[in-house]
């Protein structure tokens, strides 16, 4: 087994390869691009100080942020799960990883965000019209559809349980959740996470995703590994979605 040399932090919103992604470098690193073919993040820390508090304290005064970010890069390196690291001249760590469906599980280990107060935020969007005009009626259904798609799964012969195998999560369709999923992390340490539109990003993907690449069999289609990855990560959506709803104020529906 590879050693690895990474320090652990806890960093709010980490899940497990984030949380080792978070301990080198101080803070969770953004997704960047489609991710239709490559997941890619992308990290500013060794230009703004925030290595620092991750153990990466420049050797000297003058010493430039691309030198810092080799040193990063050669930790982030051994961090399980990470496929490659490559360093801009300007000093951004570009961080490949092997299995974007890794991220499914990484939102579902990570801590539960604790809810504001009553009265914090007020509800972006109306309960009505409950017409896909209204991107409050798609964030609250895709909320009650992920719900309504383990059930129907379940009843179907679909294994839904934890262990499924993440790199089945390989298609198009698939690679859009997951690349919305990715944010997470980033949105939650951000002073403006821009929760109502992401929460509509997410929808919209998740919507896609179900009719473009079903999560269930569908007429004689036998019930496979790939369906129970779907139904897994539509698991984390659903998470996320009731997460973020309650952050903005609105009630998770138990149907519509």
């Amino acid at each position: 087994m590879r050693a690895t040399n990474y320090k652990i932090t806890a960093v709010r919103g980490c899940g497990v390869i984030m949380e080792a992604l978070c301990g080198v470098l101080g803070e969770p690193p953004v997704p960047q691009g489609s991710w239709e073919r490559d997941a890619w993040f992308v990290s500013t820390v060794a230009l703004r100080g925030t290595a620092e508090a991750a153990g990466a304290t420049p050797r000297a005064t003058a010493e430039a942020p691309a030198e810092v970010a080799e040193r990063l890069a050669a930790r982030l390196r051994a961090v399980p799960g990470i496929r490659r690291v490559d360093v801009r001249p300007n000093g951004f760590l570009v961080i490949g990883l092997a299995t974007p469906g890794e991220i499914v599980e990484d939102v579902l280990a990570a801590p539960v965000a604790v809810p504001p107060p009553p009265g914090a935020s007020a509800a972006p969007w109306p309960d009505f019209p409950r017409t896909w005009d209204n991107p409050g009626f798609a964030v609250r259904y895709a909320y009650v559809r992920a719900g309504a798609v383990r059930r129907w799964a379940r009843d179907l012969g679909v294994r839904t349980g934890a262990a499924v195998r993440p790199e089945l999560l390989d298609g198009p369709f698939d690679r859009a959740v997951l690349r919305v999923l990715a944010e997470l992390p980033s949105r939650r340490e951000s002073r403006d996470p821009g929760w109502a539109a992401y929460l509509e990003r997410l929808a919209e993907a998740y919507h896609t995703a179900v009719e473009r690449a079903a999560p269930i069999p569908r007429g004689d289609e036998p019930p496979s590994e790939l369906h129970a990855a779907r139904v897994r990560m539509g698991e984390a959506v659903r998470r996320v979605l009731g997460e973020g709803l309650v952050e903005l104020g609105v009630a998770p529906p138990g149907k519509i």
